[in-house]
């Protein structure tokens, strides 16, 4: 079988998972970046270093493979100048996989491909359109990947099946983005130790996040790679699959669980001030994440544990908290 981009978050929880599993044979995957995959502890893996909108190396990766897992996608950085990869090279993953015979491809979405949009109900199920949200590139192009794959498998008259994965929000020990991207974070890294201490020392200086009171979900990266397992396995039946953990947080409590502070704030306020920040010259495409502060957006994932026969073991709390105590004992600067 073969997987893009094993080497991110959810690559570094399912390729391990895959390995594991007797039933799963050779895994090769494929990433822009040099990766040893032996100092990883990744037996019966090989990898090819190549990039997914490079079809001759996509062909490469997916010839001889009967499932292609593709997780590969610009993520944070996502904007307008990422359509190429994050939509052009899916679509070339698709064909590829088609063209040489893949009997099952298994996509990453994301809840992301719904869109932050008012019309949504207060639980989304997958008979929800995913039509994502034009000013949010990662949520626009997700979506537009979804009608691609989707258009491709109805005119190729190809055998392929696809299983679409929508997960939440993922985190964990090696699933650190949503706290190593936190903007106090990063600034943290660049202030020297004793200054660190100071502020550790005295609970008033400590960082305080915006909270307009919409809740997320959560899904370990654990529990996300048993339910990729369970499809490269062929369970349930091809279409979508929503995932998240039980529970759901806010931005108050993730501050709590750092030892922050937080200060509940309108949420049209956050929204509007970073649309203003977004459009400021150079301002970073991380900047369109404030669009996923608009209105929750919460999956049901009844389909999953009925199908797939998903059953996530850590709630969203607890998700948390490993995501957390794992980036401490990385020494990540968290204040």
């Amino acid at each position: 079988m073969a997987v893009t981009g094993p080497t991110g978050d959810l690559g570094r929880a399912l390729v391990p998972a895959l390995l594991r599993n007797r039933r799963v044979g050779r895994v090769i995957g494929m990433a822009r970046r040099p990766f040893d995959a032996r100092s990883a502890g990744w037996r019966r893996f090989e990898y090819l270093q190549g990039d997914i909108t490079d079809r001759h190396a996509v062909r490469e990766l997916v010839r001889g493979a009967d499932v292609v897992v593709h997780l590969a996608f610009a993520v944070l950085g996502a904007s307008d100048e990422t359509w190429e990869l994050n939509v052009g090279g899916s679509r070339i993953v698709f064909e590829e996989a088609i063209e040489a015979g893949v009997g099952r491809i298994v996509y990453a979405s994301s809840v992301a491909a719904y869109g932050f949009r008012d019309d949504l109900p207060a639980r989304i199920d997958e008979r929800q359109p995913t039509l994502g949200s034009p000013e949010h590139p990662y949520s626009a192009q997700k979506a537009a990947v979804e009608r691609a794959l989707e258009a491709l498998l109805e005119t190729s008259g190809a055998r392929t099946q696809a299983w679409v994965m929508r997960p939440c929000i993922v985190a964990g020990p090696r699933a650190r983005t949503l706290i190593e991207e936190l903007p106090y974070v990063r600034a943290a890294r660049a202030l020297p130790g004793p200054v660190r201490s100071i502020v550790r020392s005295a609970p008033l200086l400590r960082p305080v996040l915006p909270d307009p009171g919409v809740p997320f979900q959560l899904v370990h990266e654990d529990d996300l790679a048993r339910a990729f397992v369970a499809a490269v396995l062929g369970r349930g039946e091809p279409g979508p699959y929503n995932l998240a953990g039980p529970g759901q947080l806010t931005i108050s409590r993730l501050a709590r669980e750092l030892r922050w502070h937080a200060l509940p704030v309108p949420r049209a306020a956050v929204v509007a001030g970073g649309e203003v920040l977004r459009r400021l010259p150079f301002a970073p495409a991380e900047l369109t994440w404030i669009h996923a502060l608009r209105r929750p957006v919460l999956m049901r994932c009844e389909r999953a544990r009925k199908l797939l026969g998903w059953q996530p073991r850590r709630t969203a709390l607890a998700t948390l908290r490993a995501t957390i105590e794992a980036a401490r004992r990385a020494g990540t600067p968290l204040l």
